[in-house]
């Protein structure tokens, strides 16, 4: 007979030790420092996924630069909304890393944020007058106030010397800069902040635990079932509240918690690659994140982009995502993880979802096919001069885009972060991708205003939020005094030059 399993008892298991765990962990710590708390984690270490620098497609998403949040119209108009919003959570997420500063919690911030200018680039008339009107459309809100428009060469050539070299005179071209823009270093943030979760007595992390099942028991509690990749332990915690931030894992764990919130989505995996720069010259002479536009056919995490990283320390420069196929919901995944995931529940609008998306799927294998000098034509575009002895390729992490019934066409594909929750707000996951890690700090709130109702209404937390986020329940976009004074304060705590 085998050894029966190990029982533990905590008010609170987060699945996954990404950046949306360790924020959930650190916000649930500090404004309700009593709740006991364990960390599940499935590899050995915290942050391997898709909180990892090398594995992330996007960081420090604020869409200063990102084309694909400012879609262009019918008409020639440039809808601006879902940009505002992003920039607002940014904006949140900073405000919580500085407070976090002020605390000595985090210790060093240029170990995980530094200043880098955001950039948008285009070429071709048509792709000038959307950059024209996007901006003129932009520089108007407040949170976009500084943004700077050109079509001079000799101010692009300052800008961005590595784009300019050996391009036609003649070729149009534009661009858009925001000196405010930021590069984080997502994995470095998330091991900071689980270290200083790991001094707390009544928080745990366990590392090499793979989740097997998650079962509601009669007294609404739910029962996580883990067994040890080393040892084969199998152990059962029971927990009020649940969340599961497993990155691409979190669908297949969400199915196995049976709620009926759960039914009818599904996953659909994509994968991906970049170019890394090796010499030390070139990436020396590029400091900015330049985003262009996006392939038609496209995924959003595909939007190319020639990106200045800070990673151990070290300037990096990566031009992709190059977009890819894989049946894996994690790098560390397995091919069955997308047939496991098919249910009867999901399968109408995973195959309705499949049919409406068969350019994506057409898009995505060709990009698998191509080969190191195919890719090097698509960083020629951005760098004419690039040689293919200057970069390697670097595989990205899985990105799982979620599936859901649509009433009109069966099943949708969508392109966001979706968190999907229980009725009683006992258990929640975290779906999707971008703007994902950037927009962490109020996904979280959000999910404990939802969760924890009744804590989120008392006195005492509200005073600890707005200690924790000054401007929360407020519109920075619409109060440039108070944008102003909140972006001072993050940039004084978070040393950004």
């Amino acid at each position: 007979m085998g050894k029966k399993a190990k029982k533990s008892e905590v008010d609170v298991v987060l699945i996954g030790a990404g950046i949306m765990s360790a924020t959930l962990g650190t916000l649930i710590n500090e404004l309700s420092p009593d709740i006991n708390i364990e960390i599940i984690e499935r590899l050995d270490v915290v942050a391997a996924e898709s909180s990892d620098a090398w594995n992330n497609a996007g960081t420090g998403h604020s869409a200063l630069c990102e084309l694909n949040y400012t879609p262009e119209q019918p008409d020639g108009s440039v809808k601006i909304d879902k940009a505002i919003n992003i920039a607002e959570q940014f904006e949140i997420s900073k405000q919580f890393w500085a407070y976090l500063v002020e605390k000595g919690i985090l210790k060093n911030p240029t170990e995980f944020i530094r200043q880098v200018p955001h950039m948008s680039a285009v070429f071709g008339e048509k792709d000038v007058q959307f950059l024209r009107t996007r901006y003129a459309a932009m520089e108007k809100e407040n949170l976009f106030k500084g943004m700077v428009y050109t079509e001079d060469k000799a101010v692009l050539q300052e800008w961005i010397p590595l784009m300019m070299d050996g391009r036609p005179e003649d070729e149009v071209m534009a661009a858009t800069r925001m000196e405010i823009g930021t590069d984080v270093n997502f994995g470095s943030l998330t091991r900071d902040l689980i270290r200083h979760l790991q001094t707390k007595d009544n928080i745990k992390l366990s590392l090499n635990q793979e989740v097997r099942d998650i079962d509601r028991e009669d007294d609404g509690r739910w029962e996580v079932e883990t067994k040890d990749l080393n040892t084969g332990e199998k152990r059962k915690i029971k927990a009020r509240f649940v969340f599961i931030g497993a990155g691409g894992r979190s669908l297949l764990l969400l199915e196995k918690s049976g709620i009926p919130e759960a039914k009818g989505y599904g996953g659909f995996p994509v994968g991906g690659q970049w170019l890394r720069c090796t010499n030390k010259e070139i990436i020396e002479n590029h400091h900015a994140k330049v985003y262009g536009k996006a392939s038609v056919g496209a995924p959003p995490m595909s939007v190319p982009h020639l990106d200045t990283r800070y990673i151990d320390g070290e300037q990096a420069l990566l031009f992709g995502p190059y977009a890819g196929f894989s049946t894996k919901f994690l790098k560390k995944g397995s091919y069955f993880d997308l047939p496991a995931s098919i249910k009867l529940s999901n399968i109408k609008p995973m195959i309705s979802a499949g049919l409406h998306n068969l350019d994506l799927t057409k898009y995505l294998i060709t990009e698998v096919m191509k080969s190191p000098s195919d890719k090097l034509d698509s960083l020629k575009q951005f760098m004419p001069t690039a040689k293919l002895d200057d970069w390697k390729v670097e595989v990205a992490g899985q990105r799982v885009q979620v599936i859901k019934k649509d009433p009109k066409h069966g099943g949708i594909l969508e392109f966001g972060t979706e968190v999907v929750s229980s009725a009683d707000g006992s258990i929640a996951a975290l779906l999707g991708a971008s703007p994902g890690a950037s927009t962490s700090v109020p996904i979280m709130i959000n999910l404990l205003k939802r969760c924890f109702p009744e804590r989120a209404k008392s006195d005492e937390y509200r005073k600890k939020l707005r200690e924790l986020i000054p401007s929360w329940g407020k519109s920075l976009n619409d109060d440039p005094a108070l944008c102003e004074e909140v972006r001072h304060r993050s940039k004084e705590a978070l040393q950004l030059a």
